[in-house]
């Protein structure tokens, strides 16, 4: 399998970890969004969004979209699962995802601020946008879990939301958020960062890394 990405992505991030949590290696072709090479012909060729991350499986079969390709690696290869099997749990643990990966995420990400940029923005208003944010999605993850037993988000085994947190929370770090004020995120946090596959997925460990 192929994975593009890049780095420091948040949603690649996440495809990384569901990919070692899977035993799966691949083959890393980064894209370097700073230097718009995810806009190069080429890729859009593969993912017409030119968006990351992008996976080839073995039979050249495109997937795009990270939550996508982290429900497909989890129906493909099982074990160990990212989704408890209780539907009620399967849709608290998608909700808290979503709210991350679809809510919180892509309004802060390097597509939205070189817009706010091109707007005529100063970088100090579009960082404290990325930061105000990154703090209302967390203060309402915080709310979604405060009830759940730990380590984790949802129990005593990672799932799909987990793999959002861990990158959601290195963002929120990056634009200067006191994440002190989520004592239950960053207890999940804790004991995900205890399990090579979150480590080894961690942006400072990608061969992409600057």
């Amino acid at each position: 399998m192929k994975l593009h990405g890049y780095f420091r992505s948040a949603a690649a991030y996440r495809v990384r970890i569901a990919l070692n949590l899977k035993g799966r290696s691949v083959d890393h072709l980064p894209q370097h969004l700073r230097k718009g090479e995810q806009c190069a012909p080429a890729y859009l060729a593969i993912n017409p969004q030119g968006l990351v991350p992008t996976l080839e499986d073995d039979a050249g079969t495109v997937l795009t979209q990270s939550l996508a390709i982290i429900e497909w690696l989890d129906e493909t290869y099982p074990e160990p699962p990212l989704l408890p099997k209780d539907p009620l749990r399967r849709a608290k643990v998608r909700a808290f995802a979503m709210a991350l990966a679809c809510d919180v995420h892509p309004v802060q990400n390097l597509k939205v601020l070189n817009r706010l940029r091109g707007l005529g923005l100063p970088e100090e208003k579009v960082t404290e946008w990325a930061a105000w944010v990154n703090r209302e999605g967390l203060t309402a993850c915080e709310a979604l879990v405060a009830a759940e037993a730990g380590p984790f988000c949802f129990g005593a085994m990672p799932t799909m939301a987990d793999l959002c947190l861990v990158p959601q929370l290195g963002n929120a770090r990056r634009f200067g958020v006191d994440v002190s004020a989520f004592p239950r995120l960053l207890q999940a946090e804790a004991a995900a960062k205890e399990i090579k596959a979150f480590a080894d997925a961690a942006p400072d460990k990608q061969p992409d890394a600057e």
